[in-house]
């Protein structure tokens, strides 16, 4: 069974929310295995963790067991032809479970935390029309939290001229600084979180006091402060950090031997380049710097490799400071799916989910 890997760019609407979620741990301490009210309220299950941890194999287990669909809260299997660096899990290993979100747009197509959010809650409300559970599983930990928690985007096309003029400023030399001076007076919160290196973030930043006012950093706030609307069980599952760094570079390796390239060098004959959020996933980016001339085969499979097991990390410390979240770690249990699936099961009776 193969898992997915999840897109590592930002659009606006994510780059703002992400301010929050970086906001330190002891200001938003969070608990783990929480209870959470959830009387009258619609179920909703999450299963996620770190990319190669096997949640893909675990979730079908899960599915089977309580009568769930999945719902993929991965952004880069919603696209088609795009199926060996994403590891897109084929039909015959869904063992007969219904999977959404997968293979529905093309490469050339944008798709951002806000699309997911709205497609998300779409297919919870038809699985949950069915008698059905929506199983979240995925490892994009800000995508999780918009549907978890409802979050509200203030999506404003903004001032193109000024976007314009400060991305021209990042270009000169000390424009970054400067930038960073220019943050640290409109919002000196999100000054404080983001590296002056970090010139999107900031350009967002400085964007949005200029539409609204206001700090995107406030604005986070009120955001990660919203209860959730569900009657939930949120499943992070975890193993030895050495233990996911093999199972990754053990991917990768079978990326390459299933033909990561020929597919990449396909999706750029057809002229996707960077400028496109599907090329912007672990594997695509590195690829299409190979196929330009810019590294070898051998140094694009080390960064492939370095790439993700970085990623897993920060998607750990993300899931650290997530609420209300019940951890699985595999060692516990000595890597057997079944002892798992009974303590998933012990938990979602607990909440009255099953």
């Amino acid at each position: 069974m193969r898992e997915n890997t999840e897109l590592n760019g930002m659009t606006p609407a994510e780059d703002r929310a992400v301010n929050a979620a970086e906001q330190s741990a002891e200001e938003r301490s969070p608990a783990r295995g929480a209870e959470n009210a959830g009387e009258g309220r619609e179920k909703l299950v999450i299963l996620t963790g770190p990319t190669a941890v096997g949640k893909s194999a675990l979730s079908i287990g899960l599915c089977r067991r309580i009568g769930g669909e999945v719902i993929s809260a991965d952004s880069m299997q919603v696209y088609r032809g795009m199926d060996i660096g994403s590891a897109k899990i084929r039909p015959e290993e869904t063992g007969g479970i219904a999977h959404h979100l997968i293979d529905i747009l093309e490469p050339e197509e944008e798709f951002n935390v806000v699309r997911f959010q709205a497609l998300a809650l779409d297919c919870i409300r038809d699985i949950a029309s069915r008698g059905r559970i929506p199983v979240i599983v995925g490892g994009t930990g800000f995508y999780i939290q918009s549907v978890l928690y409802g979050i509200h985007f203030t999506e404003n096309d903004g001032d193109d001229a000024y976007r314009r003029s400060l991305q021209a400023l990042a270009q000169e030399e000390g424009g970054r600084e400067k930038l960073a001076a220019m943050l640290r007076q409109a919002d000196p919160e999100s000054a404080r979180l983001i590296h002056p290196n970090n010139v999107q973030r900031t350009i967002r930043a400085l964007e949005f006091a200029r539409q609204t006012g206001g700090a995107i950093s406030a604005h986070n706030l009120e955001e990660r402060a919203r209860e959730a609307p569900w009657n939930f069980a949120y499943f992070v599952l975890t193993d030895d950090r050495e233990e996911i760094y093999r199972r990754i570079d053990a991917r990768v390796g079978q990326m390459m031997d299933e033909g990561l390239v020929e597919e990449v060098r396909r999706l750029k004959d057809r002229g996707l380049t960077e400028d496109f959020t599907s090329m912007h996933g672990l594997g695509y980016r590195e690829m299409l710097h190979y196929l330009d001339g810019e590294t070898d085969l051998e140094e694009t499979v080390r960064l492939i490799r370095r790439n993700t097991r970085h990623f897993a990390k920060r998607q750990l410390t993300w899931f650290r400071r997530e609420r209300d979240v019940t951890w699985i770690d595999r060692r516990e249990y000595g890597g057997e799916e079944e002892r798992i699936l009974d303590a998933m099961a012990e938990v979602l009776r607990a909440r009255g989910i099953v």
